[in-house]
């Protein structure tokens, strides 16, 4: 339990690195006339990966859930996997990364790293660890949950998305 507890609270440090990038570039982002899309969705997305880390915690805690060595440690390797996605993710947008859906005006789609292959790597990384940090420990609950909450907010969140890259690129986008 003190090992799950203590990976637990190392994404949840990791979730205030990237706020704090986030809220950096989101200042850029702005400074360049960057515009928010679906600016109502992200406390519902906030409250889910909290829920996620919470849910964790309180479910092995309160459910008694055991840890089970075959798929915990190979549920650890893929939560492993899906941060080095996220922050390749991240690395490879650089400022343009963020948590909200900002876009600012006459700057190309990036079609580098993970996104060379795939249009939203950054929600695979999200969906990986939705499901395998829980069962580190089996909590099931928490990852069935955590992820038919989160689909439903992804569903939203790239068609948002999509949406904004769309008029982004568009050839009359921002008055060009």
């Amino acid at each position: 339990m003190t090992g799950f507890t203590l990976l637990v609270a190392l994404v949840g440090a990791e979730r205030i690195a990237e706020l704090v990038v986030a809220r950096r570039n989101q200042a850029w982002a702005r400074s360049r006339g960057g515009v928010e899309y679906g600016r109502g969705l992200y406390p519902g997305i906030v409250a889910a990966h909290v829920g996620l880390l919470g849910g964790a915690l309180l479910e092995v805690r309160l459910l008694d859930r055991p840890f089970i060595p075959l798929l915990g440690w190979s549920m650890l390797g893929l939560t492993v996997l899906a941060q080095g996605l996220r922050w390749w993710c991240i690395a490879t947008l650089g400022r343009r990364w963020n948590t909200r859906v900002i876009i600012v005006p006459h700057l190309p789609l990036v079609d580098a790293g993970p996104y060379r292959r795939l249009r939203h790597p950054n929600y695979v990384a999200v969906v990986a660890e939705g499901i395998a940090l829980p069962l580190v420990h089996t909590c099931w609950t928490t990852a069935l949950v955590f992820t038919i909450v989160n689909l439903g907010l992804l569903r939203f969140r790239i068609r948002t998305e999509n949406t904004a890259l769309q008029y982004a690129t568009a050839p009359d986008a921002f008055g060009r």
